[in-house]
This record gives structure tokens, sequence and C-alpha cells, in this order.
């Protein structure tokens, strides 16, 4: 069976978290090949370099990047590489199970012949960050009037068609928001499932260090949605 869906994982000094991921891409590969992973070592300064290096499995492609190009820009250009029908992304801080990308795949299988948009659900996640989040869907929901709940849940998969109608794709957190809103916008079905939030088992949140840096994230969050909201009324996405 050939693979179906190419899965872009962003790494930004992730060195310690390399290894387990690694293998639990591997033991996914082994159990059903229908998924091929692209590493994205986006500008990482710790020995994340040296690690995906001279990758020799054929279930992974590895992108290294010279320098830092954000969350989303890392996973721009891993998406150049990605070939399959399916396209999407997770987090390489494994507060996901990759194995969820399985059960993420599965949506497609039951909804052949149609675009569907596929996410999960957090679920395991502090009260915080759960008031965070709620907080941020209501602002979404009411500024575009369209329902939008945990728009940052990983993993996300879509048909690559979808890539055919976003234009410029921001290069920060927000390109979750962006590409959820492009998929509702164009009548894509979305479907969505559980998926246990664990927690990190090293390296540091890059948003998630305190009511302050909480608070500029949401602050930026907030300036992107405006701006793709002027975007949108102007159909320019």
């Amino acid at each position: 069976m050939g693979f179906k869906a190419s899965i872009v994982i962003p790494c930004f000094n992730e060195g310690l978290n390399l290894p387990l991921l690694i293998k639990r891409c591997q033991e996914i590969h082994k159990k059903n090949n229908i998924l091929e992973f692209i590493f994205v070592n986006n500008g990482s300064t710790d020995n994340s370099k040296e690690l995906l290096k001279n990758m020799s499995y054929n279930c992974i492609k590895v992108v290294n990047l010279q320098n830092n190009q954000g969350y989303g820009g890392g996973i721009i250009q891993g998406l150049k590489f990605a070939k399959n029908e399916i396209v999407g992304w997770t987090h390489a801080d494994l507060q996901t199970d990759p194995e969820d990308l399985i059960r993420g795949i599965k949506c497609f299988e039951k909804n052949k012949d149609k675009l569907i948009f596929v996410k999960g659900r957090r679920h395991g996640r502090s009260l915080f960050e759960n008031i965070l989040t709620m907080g941020m869907s209501v602002f979404e929901t009411l500024l575009f009037r369209k329902v939008m709940i945990d728009i940052n849940a990983q993993p996300t998969l879509f048909n690559r068609d979808l890539l055919k109608l976003i234009n410029n794709f921001p290069n920060d957190f927000t390109i979750d928001l962006y590409v959820f809103y492009i998929a509702l916008r164009k009548k894509y079905i979305f479907k969505r499932f559980k998926v246990n939030f664990l927690n990190r088992k090293y390296g540091v949140s890059s948003w998630n260090r305190g009511i302050l840096s909480a608070l500029k994230q949401i602050l930026n969050f907030i300036k992107q949605s405006l701006i793709l909201y002027k975007k949108a009324k102007r159909n320019d996405y």
C-alpha cells in the first residue's frame, strides 16, 4: 500500500523529543504504511539538525532550514514536499500522539469523494488552557460569524486541493486559524475527533509560560484575526 497522507512536523529545538518521536513514527509506519512524515528542522540551534541529518527511513523526509521561519513558515516549507492526496501537520512536542493521525485518516476513508477537513479536539488540558481556548473560540466565532472551536488543536488534515485556494499563508501560529477559516468559507466538511493532550516530556512551550506570554499570544491572535477578517471582506485570502 502506498502513502496516502503527507504529514509535516515542524521542529525547532526539539532535540530531546526527536528520538522518541522518530521511534513512534517508525512504529506507526510498520503497523500501517499510509503515512509519510516530513520533518522540518526549522533553524534549530540545538542538536536537531544532527539527529535528522542522515535519516534513512523510507517513511520520513527531512527538510533543513538554516534560519527559523516561524511555526507557519516551517509548515509551508514542508508542504512543498507533500505529494499525497491528504496533507496536514502536527506538533513535534508529543503532547498529542502521532498515532492520532491514523484515526484522522479514517475520517477520509469514511467520507470518500468528499472534501473534508479533519482536526483533533483536545482533552486533558489544564483549566487555564481551556479558559484561554474557549475565550478565543468565542471571539473568533463572533467575529467571523462561523463556529470556530479549538482552532489550534492537532493534528490538522485536509484534502490537498485546499492548498490551491490559499494565497498567503501566515508564518506564525495563526496558520491554523487561517486554514481553518478558509476551509469553512469553501464549505469543506469538518470532522473532529478526541485526542488526549499530554504533558510535554521535554522542552517548554513557546507561549504557555505564564500570564504575560499567554497575553502576548492572545493579542497576536486578535491582531491576525482582524487582518484575516478584512481580507475576507475583500475576498482577498
